[in-house]
């Protein structure tokens, strides 16, 4: 009987199968015998027995045009999983939260990835600054003048949302700039939200790369993401071209220097990105 893998993941139509990490994953449980089951976060449920979802069985193959086919929905437990994959991508939401809680819910003793706990715990914009050594410098504030001096500062500082994606709303800011009190105002609203300052790092131009860790180990290839044209963010989402590259001796020295708070937490697979010496 083949082990069964359940992954909670965007809608897989909306998904780009080429560049996807999710869906390369899923590509190789196929490859390893697992039976693969689909679904969103509307099919999320619990009852007396504990964590249920309205799953889908799935088939995937390497497409750009016809990557996937589902069956119809069927209501099974959690426990029926060997593993399940949380692969929901941000904003961290309300939602988002509340599919984390339902991961918690006692289902057996099955591999998560990753540890709901943990996502719960560290955000992916803030995380990394537990370990400022590694990073640009950095500002997290929800006042315009304490983020307006580290400009004046820095001099050149990209700023961003702590909880969006795919390079969205995030801005570089210089020096004197005009547009930063309107800039702050987008990000910060009227200080409700926090917004992450990072000193700019012209490395940028050779690629932000990310590394994957597989167990606090670094994958032997990251991919790094180059800026075109006239836009700084190296995204692929917003027009960058990715670049598969051999890992360096700087990427080896932050996994390891950032693995075993990893695997204390839990967190099995996870994605640092790199600009320069810097993550």
């Amino acid at each position: 009987m083949k082990p069964v893998l359940g992954v909670l993941m965007d809608p897989i139509e909306q998904i780009r199968p080429y560049k996807d990490s999710t869906f390369a994953m899923l590509l190789e449980a196929k490859l390893r015998g697992f039976a693969l089951r689909y679904t969103t976060e509307s099919g999320l449920g619990w009852a007396s027995g504990g964590a249920f979802a309205h799953w889908r069985e799935l088939d995937v193959r390497d497409s750009k045009h016809d990557w996937f086919t589902l069956g119809p929905p069927v209501r099974s437990p959690v426990a029926d999983l060997d593993v399940l994959l949380l692969r929901k991508d941000p904003p961290v939401d309300e939602t988002f939260m509340h599919e984390l809680l339902w991961a918690r819910f006692p289902a057996g003793k099955r591999p998560l990835v990753n540890d709901p706990a943990a996502l719960l715990q560290c955000n992916e914009k803030l995380f990394a600054l537990h370990f400022p050594e590694l990073c640009p410098p950095s500002l997290l504030s929800r006042d315009p003048s304490d983020l307006k001096e580290f400009i004046a500062e820095q001099g050149d500082v990209v700023l961003k949302p702590i909880d969006g994606m795919a390079g969205r709303s995030i801005f570089r800011v210089r020096a004197g700039d005009p547009n930063i009190n309107v800039i702050l105002e987008t990000l910060i609203g009227a200080g409700r939200n926090y917004a992450l300052a990072q000193r700019y790092l012209p490395e940028i131009s050779s690629g932000d790369k990310r590394v994957l860790l597989i167990d606090g180990e670094p994958a032997p290839y990251c991919l790094a993401r180059i800026p075109q044209g006239d836009d700084f963010r190296g995204n692929l989402a917003r027009g960058g071209k990715g670049v598969a590259q051999p890992i360096g001796a700087r990427e080896r020295e932050i996994a390891a220097a950032v693995a075993p708070e990893l695997r204390r937490l839990g967190l099995i697979f996870v994605g640092l990105d790199v600009i320069g010496k810097r993550i």
